[in-house]
């Protein structure tokens, strides 16, 4: 998409914007991207002075939890966006845990007026979506994160037909600054130390989208601003398509200056057997 197609900000005074998940990779890139462009940023965290020493940025801390419709009604009051970029944690409980958060944004946002700006990934997607995934793409989730994910933009979409404004910005795997928990900084590298091997996931000559989160997060920011949204959007970032997907280990390979640097298939057989008795793999094998 072209991005100078967006227009400038609603208006001259300062806004605000409620960013949950702001120690998240994709939450604390859009800290910095809103604050770089004017916004106020306010965050909800059950602990913010140790929230504070995890980021820099200046960020209006808020003690609450995500979970809880009147904490996120209250930290939303006065909002003109609320950046819905929490999930649960270890990767688990999505439908007992996801959909009542959601929720939550859903019904302060109804109350503040604000749009709300939510991450969209792959999950909803299933082999009948397309050589290029479209934003309208078919929707068929193989695996049950899928499904709440579908279920997720249905609750988004329907509460656009309410007056409750939305953008859906979806990308691939996350790579950069922040993406300790993504594919990238979890597996294929680690942060402090020099890599001895790369681990890459998927199959080498199968290829695999990526997004960088500074500019994921520009452009959620400028998109933000833009008066030519729809009340309920869906834009695709294309990011960095790399095809055979092992090229993102050559090209880690190539910074480190290490040429000889072993790269290894991430070891899914154990994964696989040891789910029985590991919850986060078998959440893990599920995705795969």
């Amino acid at each position: 998409m072209n991005m100078q197609a967006t227009n400038g900000p609603l208006n001259t005074r300062q806004r605000v914007a409620l960013v949950l998940g702001a120690t998240g990779g994709f939450g604390g890139a859009v800290v910095a991207a809103l604050a770089a462009n004017g916004w106020r940023v306010r965050a909800l965290h059950r602990d913010p002075s140790r929230a504070r020493a995890l980021r820099a940025e200046s960020i209006d801390w808020i003690a609450g939890d995500a979970t809880s419709a009147a904490d996120v009604a209250a930290a939303a009051a006065g909002a003109q966006l609320i950046v819905h970029g929490v999930n649960p944690p270890g990767y688990r409980h999505w439908e007992k845990i996801a959909i009542p958060m959601l929720q939550n944004t859903i019904d302060a946002a109804a109350r503040s007026g604000a749009r709300i700006v939510f991450p969209g990934n792959v999950y909803n997607f299933g082999r009948d979506a397309g050589t290029l995934v479209a934003e309208d793409a078919p929707q068929h989730p193989a695996t049950r994160k899928g499904a709440v994910r579908v279920r997720m933009e249905q609750m988004l979409k329907a509460a656009a037909q309410r007056g409750v404004r939305t953008l859906i910005v979806r990308a691939g795997d996350f790579f950069g600054p922040g993406s300790a928990s993504s594919w990238f900084g979890a597996v294929m590298v680690k942060a402090g130390r020099p890599p001895a091997a790369v681990q890459y996931p998927g199959d080498f000559g199968v290829g695999h989208a990526w997004a960088y989160l500074p500019d994921l997060a520009q452009a959620v920011a400028r998109l933000a601003e833009s008066d030519r949204l729809a009340d309920f959007e869906v834009l695709h970032f294309g990011g960095h398509w790399l095809e055979p997907g092992v090229k993102m280990a050559e090209a880690i390979r190539r910074v480190v200056e290490r040429p000889d640097l072993p790269i290894r298939r991430f070891p899914w057989r154990l994964v696989r057997l040891a789910s029985p008795f590991v919850p986060f793999f078998r959440e893990l094998a599920e995705m795969r």
